[in-house]
């Protein structure tokens, strides 16, 4: 996005340091939690990430040549991760007595992806196993489709089903109203009303019609093909680490744990914490009102943390499944970006017109340089009370999000700006994260 701003060095002395200072002092303080983003978008964020990227390159040998990455997923929100390839190339992820349908397990009375005898998730894309959120909301995803599909005849009947074979349209239903939740529900809440209003326009077209949504994009822009910025990768998208709480309820009879352990899962007592690539204990079905809001009675889903320059102290001892080489995540994110040359997150602010933050907003080891990734999480302390991104970093986000969906030739944003939700939602033409999980049923019940 931003390919003549000179890159940011630092010195593997001046990453240690301000990675140490990146710890939460305060991990059980609630004062730290953010009241506009329940605990469910953290692990909704992560689901987006593995749907747009994927580069299964080792961290210690990729080249610091942001030109050279291969992104090995469609940089589209299409689902890729769930469907694979479809049924007829990757049959093994569906249910042949339910054509067109995913084949799911239910064990011991849980509902389960299916898995192989060593317990490792059958999935288009392995990482989507590899936490208890995360897995759950792949199983999500699929049960979605599957509902589509058995309420397609009624769809069809009321005009709201597409005129395509039945995989396809179910499809093209759950990718559309999953895209309206990534826009409409997940980028609203993250990177604040007044950017998300000024990134995404609505006009009301001459004759009839509803109003049309046409993206505002200043700073992403492609020739030929969309790709993904690295401004976006390995800077203001990696807000998401910060949201991430110590400790979270799964349901009523599971009590709070961690999501990772420092050693190895294949050794940690499998009841301690939240990791996956692994079947479901008894009784660990999710409870999705823990996560989003579903409740009517006002008890309100677990919360994520603020978003700032502090990290769970989890995230500084990762086992080796979650981050080969470099357990503490800080250190990692940082190496990351100063390795594929990023900007200062001062110079990325000046370049897109916006006044950057001093110094002693900062408090950066470097003066008047501060890493674009620790920059946008400074931004959302100071400008967004923690509570959604800045200028800087939400403005980053909201064009590659928005800017990607229009390159989608299938996308809603490009065969049909002025489309709305079809199925039920908490209003009309409205659908959020919590719309999808009422539809599906999943995770409803006490557990």
């Amino acid at each position: 996005m931003f390919r003549r701003l000179p890159a940011l060095v630092l010195s593997e002395a001046e990453i240690a340091e301000l990675a140490q200072r990146m710890v939460e002092r305060n991990p059980g303080d609630a004062g730290l939690d953010n009241p506009d983003i329940p605990a469910g978008y953290t692990y909704l964020g992560q689901f987006i990430d593995h749907d747009l990227t994927h580069d299964p390159t080792p961290l210690q040998l990729r080249r610091n040549d942001p030109d050279a990455l291969t992104n090995f997923r469609s940089p589209f929100f299409d689902l890729d991760s769930v469907y694979g390839r479809g049924p007829g190339d990757q049959p093994y992820l569906y249910d042949d007595d339910n054509p067109g349908r995913f084949l799911v397990q239910r064990r011991d009375g849980l509902l389960d992806l299916q898995r192989n005898a060593q317990e490792t998730a059958i999935v288009a894309d392995p990482r989507n196993d590899e936490n208890i959120f995360v897995s759950h909301l792949q199983l999500t995803l699929q049960l979605f489709h599957n509902t589509v599909m058995d309420r397609l005849p009624q769809l069809r009947e009321s005009g709201s089903g597409p005129d395509e074979d039945d995989f396809t349209a179910a499809q093209r239903i759950v990718r559309w109203h999953y895209q309206w939740v990534v826009v409409h529900d997940f980028l609203r809440r993250i990177v604040g009303e007044q950017t998300f209003q000024d990134a995404l326009r609505s006009t009301s077209p001459t004759g009839r019609g509803g109003p049309v949504e046409r993206p505002d994009l200043r700073f992403y822009h492609w020739r030929n093909n969309p790709f993904m910025p690295v401004e976006f990768s390995a800077g203001a998208y990696r807000f998401g680490h910060s949201l991430v709480r110590g400790r979270y309820k799964l349901n009523t009879t599971v009590p709070p744990l961690p999501i990772f352990t420092p050693e190895p899962i294949s050794e940690s007592d499998p009841l301690s914490h939240f990791g996956g690539f692994r079947a479901l204990p008894p009784n660990w079905q999710i409870e999705w009102r823990r996560f989003f809001p579903l409740d009517g009675n006002g008890s309100g889903p677990q919360l994520s943390r603020a978003i700032d320059p502090f990290l769970v102290p989890p995230l500084t001892e990762l086992p080796e499944e979650a981050a080969p080489g470099v357990g503490a995540l800080a250190r990692r994110n940082l190496t990351r970006g100063v390795s594929l040359g990023l900007p200062s997150g001062q110079a990325v602010a000046r370049a897109m017109g916006v006044e950057p933050l001093a110094d002693s907003q900062l408090e950066s080891p470097r003066r008047g340089a501060a890493p674009l990734w620790y920059y946008v999480l400074r931004e959302a302390e100071v400008l967004g009370g923690g509570r959604h991104l800045g200028p800087v970093g939400g403005r980053i986000v909201a064009e590659v999000f928005l800017g990607l969906l229009a390159a989608d030739p299938a996308s809603y944003l490009s065969r049909d700006p002025g489309w709305r939700p079809t199925l039920e939602g908490s209003g009309d033409g409205e659908f959020t994260m919590s719309d999808l999980i009422r539809f599906t049923g999943f995770g409803l019940a006490e557990a």
